[in-house]
């Protein structure tokens, strides 16, 4: 892990600080326990659109491989194994990999938690069914190799999830400005403007190796009630359901 070039050391050390805190509902990762209830039904019903799968089922995604990329203390790795996936999740803070293996202990599920980078993991030769790659892009340090990695690990009848925030002043007025420094949602140093992702350097990129975005759909948050709704509007936060399929019947 030490000399990956898409691994941002300010990021690490940032991460380190907060890692304790990651299943604490009302404490910094509020937000994300709220976005993880959005964004979990967008996943399931993509893919069992995609699979065949019964989306009312109690677990439908039930032998699916997935890898959860920049797991962190593995909020959306456990919502995956609850729904039936064979989940690995990865991420390069210690700290984050310690909590989540004990919280899935804690509540007797079994996710394979790796200490080490997508180019590591790649580099192995493993593939999965789905690759998570979800408010990652936005912390890494060379973003065309982050990707490149990524999309060796989907598999030929993969489906990847991209989820992160716009580079617009409109992003930076509302996921910076206004969460970290007005309603302090989020620490102050969460996102930087300069590493935000636009959704065309995403689609590039996942070009690059194969694959298509399939559907792109923003968030929405009110400030006033704290919760989060799906828009047609992509300028501030958004995320893609991208193939491998759809890319070969363009």
């Amino acid at each position: 892990m030490n000399g990956d070039s898409t691994v941002d050391p300010r990021e690490v050390e940032f991460y380190t600080g907060l890692a304790e805190t990651w299943w604490d509902s009302d404490g910094p990762f509020w937000p994300l326990h709220k976005l993880n209830a959005l964004r979990l039904v967008y996943i399931r019903d993509h893919l069992c659109r995609h699979f065949g799968r019964d989306a009312d089922s109690e677990r439908p995604l039930e032998g699916l491989t997935v890898l959860d990329v920049g797991c962190g203390g593995g909020i959306l790795s456990e919502s995956m194994a609850r729904f039936g996936a064979d989940v690995t999740g990865i991420d390069v803070v210690e700290k984050n990999i310690n909590v989540a293996r004990l919280h899935a202990q804690q509540e007797a599920l079994s996710i394979d938690y790796r200490l080490m980078t997508a180019s590591e993991l790649a580099d192995s030769g493993k593939r999965f069914d789905v690759v998570l790659n979800m408010e990652v892009v936005e912390h890494v340090a060379d973003l065309a190799a982050f990707m490149h990695d990524c999309n060796r690990l989907t598999d030929d009848n993969g489906v990847m999830f991209v989820a992160t925030i716009n580079r617009t002043p409109l992003a930076w007025l509302f996921a910076i400005f206004g969460a970290e420094y007005i309603l302090r949602w989020l620490p102050r140093g969460t996102h930087r403007y300069r590493l935000l992702r636009k959704p065309a350097e995403i689609r590039t990129l996942l070009a690059e190796g194969g694959l298509a975005v399939g559907d792109i759909t923003g968030v929405a948050v009110n400030p006033f009630t704290r919760t989060l709704r799906r828009t047609r509007l992509t300028s501030v936060n958004y995320m893609m359901c991208c193939s491998r399929d759809l890319a070969r019947r363009q």
